[in-house]
């Protein structure tokens, strides 16, 4: 299923309708307050769109800026340079080889991550930063709240086609907040605090194929009424950071918490096997300045905010923060 960020919608409908967010606002709550509380307020904002004769949906169809790829949205063209590559991984599922490789691509409207696996995994040793690519007939996926184009067989994944040119590439300023001042809509934000708890890390089996997440039934592993040989296993480990004004939750998944604990995807996984050898980097981590870039969202189960990490600096360098903090005193003053 297809859904268009509600900040999208309202992004939409102000640029088509010329009208001011708050006067948005205000039909969207009477509409939800017309149908008593029977809609949420993202259906509510479509039915305020529809009637003001806005198609939603038109700029998620042909070519696509990076901004207007939704989760759910299939036989996706898009175009973006290439900023980051990561390393072909091999796996083996259902006596079958398969391959995949990851790159990071931007326009001067966002950045995203594509997914390439199977032959097109192969193309990963001939991409470099900075060279130009255009996918064709790729489908999009939800990953833990970033979204990722996915590209296989079907797919076509095109190296520098000729006319096709990204002039620049949408930078997003990371705001540096603190904690007691993140709301549930900071997509992109960063904190700087310290260490106090550290929990055990959570393993699950997922298919190596889709990444997805499957279940185990008398010893067995299905993803849906699929059977999965050989399942590979993806990780999360959650800590506590505090930086003086409130505490929240910190949640790692796997390239995050690689990048935490500083080591291999082979090293964590030991760690399945043998917890207790995962002491000495829970006494390692306790107390250590961390800065964490990533989106706050909320836990429905505990009702409350947690911050999801893309990307994570262990004692960062003091003398960068320094310069930071003289930085932000300067634009203050002169404000």
């Amino acid at each position: 299923m297809i859904k268009i960020p509600y900040e999208q919608i309202i992004s939409k409908i102000k640029e088509e309708a010329n009208i001011s967010e708050s006067e948005i606002e205000g039909k969207i709550n009477q509409k939800m307050k017309q149908l008593s509380g029977l809609i949420s307020k993202e259906g509510a904002a479509h039915i305020v769109a529809n009637e003001l004769g806005i198609k939603l949906f038109d700029a998620f169809s042909g070519k696509l800026q990076i901004k207007n790829v939704l989760a759910g949205l299939r036989n996706v063209e898009t175009v973006g340079k290439v900023l980051q590559t990561y390393e072909l991984r091999e796996f083996t599922t259902n006596e079958r080889q398969g391959k995949v490789a990851s790159m990071v691509i931007g326009d001067d409207t966002g950045t995203i991550r594509v997914v390439m696996w199977g032959s097109q995994a192969d193309n990963i040793k001939d991409i470099t930063n900075g060279m130009i690519i255009k996918v064709v007939g790729g489908y999009v996926k939800d990953n833990n709240g970033n979204i990722e184009i996915h590209v296989n067989e079907r797919s076509q994944l095109m190296l520098n086609p000729p006319g096709e040119n990204v002039a620049n590439v949408k930078q997003y300023s990371v705001e540096r907040k603190e904690i007691n001042k993140l709301t549930e809509n900071d997509s992109n934000v960063e904190i700087l605090g310290t260490i106090v708890q550290v929990f055990d890390p959570r393993f699950f089996p997922i298919d190596p194929e889709t990444g997805r997440k499957v279940t185990e039934n008398e010893g067995k592993y299905y993803l849906k009424e699929k059977v999965i040989e050989n399942p590979d296993h993806s990780y999360v480990l959650n800590v506590i950071v505090d930086d003086g004004t409130d505490n929240m939750r910190a949640v790692f998944f796997r390239e995050a918490m690689e990048k935490l604990l500083n080591c291999s995807k082979e090293k964590v996984l030991s760690y399945k096997d043998n917890p207790e050898s995962f002491e000495q980097e829970k006494s390692d981590l306790l107390g250590a300045l961390v800065k964490i870039n990533g989106r706050v969202k909320k836990n429905l189960f505990f009702d409350r905010l947690e911050i999801v990490a893309n990307d994570v600096s262990l004692n960062p360098d003091p003398d960068d923060e320094i310069k930071r903090l003289n930085e932000e005193a300067s634009r203050v003053e002169s404000n």
